[in-house]
């Protein structure tokens, strides 16, 4: 039955987000959901594309992540891996300039410090190879803490508010703005989203793609709105296994 499946998906690749797709926020990955995508490996090929950068990304899914997939695509594909190879690797500050990314990261730090949210820890933003994540309450803070923050970020719409006022301030950059995870958003190029991995799979027919923030603004919204791809909202790594499975092995248990 595997070997019936797998040619029908022959030409086929299915791709993951991490957090709240594969894993709990900032959590590690659980050995079922490990176990569950080395089955489904056997049936298409298996993609895994994230926001942050690849050792954020191992820490969660293992230190062996590149050669466990097909395709490990960290910064959304800037930093792309193929059966375990570096592919491809693209870089923010080339695009940007000094100058500009000197100003763009003045005006955060600026307007973080006039924020008047309930507490404030360290690390408000983080240089990734190509992009840059921005944390009102600060990436230091505890597993608590971010639970805390995202609960009152959902009423007090600090992040919203954050990117409204970028948009404002740098219109005409060519820049991107994608609320993602509890306590941060991504800036990056026009383009540099999660569809920014699409170009490495041209060869595949079918893209299928997994993940939990795909609502507008959403760090999954593009690739899951892109035409390239076919692809399902998830709610949890549970519902992830549920969804694969319905939505691949109609009349399987992949997994039991």
């Amino acid at each position: 039955q595997v070997f019936k499946l797998s040619k029908m998906f022959a030409n086929s690749i299915v791709l993951f987000d991490v957090d709240g797709t594969l894993t709990a926020p900032r959590k590690d990955v659980l050995p079922e959901m490990l176990e569950f995508l080395k089955k489904l490996r056997k049936t298409i090929k298996v993609g895994i594309v994230g926001g942050s950068d690849l050792v954020k990304i191992s820490e969660q899914l293992g230190k062996d992540l590149i050669n466990s997939y097909d395709y490990v695509f960290a910064e959304n594909g800037l930093v792309a891996y193929k059966n375990g190879e570096l592919l491809a690797k693209q870089s923010l500050k080339s695009f940007l300039g000094e100058e500009k990314l000197k100003n763009f990261i003045n005006f955060c730090l600026r307007y973080i410090a006039d924020l008047d949210i309930p507490i404030k820890r360290g690390t408000f933003i983080e240089f990734r190879n190509g992009m840059l994540n921005v944390s009102p309450i600060g990436r230091n803070c505890s597993q608590e803490e971010r639970d805390e923050f995202e609960q009152y970020d959902k009423k007090a719409g600090i992040r919203d508010a954050f990117v409204k006022a970028l948009k404002a301030k740098f219109a005409g950059e060519g820049l991107t703005y994608s609320i993602g995870g509890q306590i941060s958003f991504d800036v990056f190029p026009q383009g540099w989203d999660k569809t920014y991995c699409l170009r490495f799979l041209d060869q595949f027919e079918d893209v299928y793609f997994f993940g939990d923030k795909t609502f507008p603004g959403g760090n999954d919204y593009e690739i899951f709105s892109s035409e390239r791809t076919k692809s399902s909202t998830v709610t949890s790594p549970e519902d992830t296994i549920t969804n694969v499975r319905l939505f691949f092995y109609a009349h399987e248990k992949l997994g039991d």
